[in-house]
């Protein structure tokens, strides 16, 4: 495998390429590397190989002439043109490099396209560095370059970020390790983190080793590894659990921990009042029965603190109580008890002010307001992700409101400090069911392992 390094400052790359693994990896011939500097194409006397940006603003950005030559000259043509191999560039504005990645970069280069200069069939890929503000955008407009991003975080460059490329992908070549069964359980390979190891003394300052990895039970040795591995993954990275491959016992083991459920720290309310009609007038409309059962059962799934049901209309109020008075305490507490605690959750109400005053009492906190729509409402608050509303919960109450009829009246939102997005902004039809619209709300959310 033969790796082109297009960098600025190939002095950069002197030490790393050269050490453990790496170098073995070199000597045996299983990789090498070939290091680009843009600057010996560069055709002013100074070399010059960025200059200000077009529309003004700080910093540089990288010519696209240097660079572009760079390409050419190791066999780079315009995209829909047979090229020498993948030409990957390290960018803060590219896709999330991840090990599924690296495992595809690895395969492709165990077939071999041309001989190398030993005769050798050979393949390689090509890294862009960059440098300063990027390249010219005009660089990945002509030719077919791939942007990756190794993290949420800014670098002075792209170079650090290719050597975490390199050798993600060098050590997944055959030979590359000592063990080739040591990358199939390292963090990642499985959608999971991997477990903690252990070697001598058992005592180390007081601190043992699991008893379980000294009896030699392969079977149950193998076990405690998968279920630490879920527990760190749990711990430390629970978003990958929704796209772990887990079975039924993996599930049924996690089921059993203890974690954080900021759920209760979320509440909802459906507003009667006021809302709007399909006029757009300010009106206040009547309870309905699938509303109050349904919403309830999705409050109780995400184990929300409270889920209110606000109408300024006594007869409404009172028909609530008699709904909730037949599934709490009357027959339909005994005929349905999965549908009694659900509905337990429900407290009605007069308006938003008096939702707000419950949580205040009960948390001793005032919540973050926040509106739901599906519409564009000009005066409607500051927007907030989803994500950014878990982030919430973990330092104060949040109410969702949600709007009967046509959706929330503009009078509502002067008691909101945000409104979150609609679910399908980008689509054309967004006329969900407010119970359906909540559903997808609290996964949003609170999904699984929030």
């Amino acid at each position: 495998m033969h790796i082109h390094i297009v960098t600025l400052f190939p002095e950069f790359f002197s030490g790393p390429l050269q050490c453990g693994l790496m170098q073995k990896a070199r000597e045996a011939g299983i990789i090498r590397f070939s290091l680009h500097n843009p600057r010996d194409f560069a055709t002013d006397k100074h070399r010059t190989v960025d200059d200000r940006p077009y529309g003004g603003g700080p910093g540089m950005v990288m010519l696209p002439g240097p660079l572009s030559a760079t390409l050419r000259s190791l066999g780079y043509g315009p995209r829909g043109d047979e090229q020498p191999g993948p030409l990957l560039m390290l960018t803060p504005g590219g896709k999330s490099f991840t090990q599924a990645t690296a495992r595809q970069l690895a395969a492709a280069q165990l077939q071999p396209a041309h001989a190398s200069e030993t005769g050798s069939p050979e393949t390689s890929i090509t890294l862009i560095c960059g440098r300063y503000e990027g390249p010219d955008a005009r660089i990945e407009e002509i030719f077919p370059v791939e942007s990756y991003c190794i993290g949420d975080f800014v670098l002075n460059g792209g170079e650090a970020a290719a050597l975490c490329l390199i050798e993600s992908v060098a050590r997944l070549l055959p030979g590359f390790m000592g063990h080739e069964e040591s990358g199939d359980e390292e963090s990642f390979s499985a959608g999971l983190l991997e477990y903690p190891h252990y070697t001598r003394p058992e005592n180390f300052e007081g601190h043992h080793v699991p008893e379980i990895l000294l009896t030699g039970d392969h079977a149950r040795t193998a076990r405690w590894r998968r279920q630490a591995s879920l527990l760190r993954t749990l711990a430390f990275r629970p978003d990958m659990l929704e796209k772990a491959p887990l079975d039924n016992d993996d599930r049924s083991f996690l089921r059993g921990m203890a974690v954080e459920r900021p759920g209760r720290n979320l509440y909802c309310a459906l507003v009667h009042h006021p809302v709007l009609d399909k006029d757009e007038k300010s009106v206040a409309v009547s309870l309905t029965n699938l509303d109050i059962h349904d919403i309830a059962r999705s409050s109780c799934a995400y184990g929300l603190g409270a889920y209110y049901v606000l109408t300024p209309l006594k007869d409404q109020r009172e028909l609530l109580e008699s709904i909730l008075s037949h599934w709490t305490e009357g027959p339909g507490s005994r005929s349905n008890p999965d549908r009694k605690q659900a509905l337990r959750l429900v407290k009605g109400g007069a308006n938003v002010e008096e939702a707000i005053a419950d949580i205040r009492e009960r948390t001793g906190q005032d919540p973050m307001v926040v509106a739901t729509s599906a519409r564009a409402d000009a005066d409607a608050p500051p927007g907030i992700s989803f994500s950014g509303i878990a982030n919430v919960l973990r330092e104060r109450p949040v109410l969702l409101l949600l709007g009967t009829g046509q959706g929330l009246a503009p009078e509502v939102f002067r008691l909101c400090e945000a409104s979150a997005s609609p679910l399908r902004w980008q689509g054309a039809y967004n006329h969900l069911s407010v119970r359906s619209a909540l559903a997808i709300m609290l996964d949003r959310i609170l999904g699984d392992w929030l």
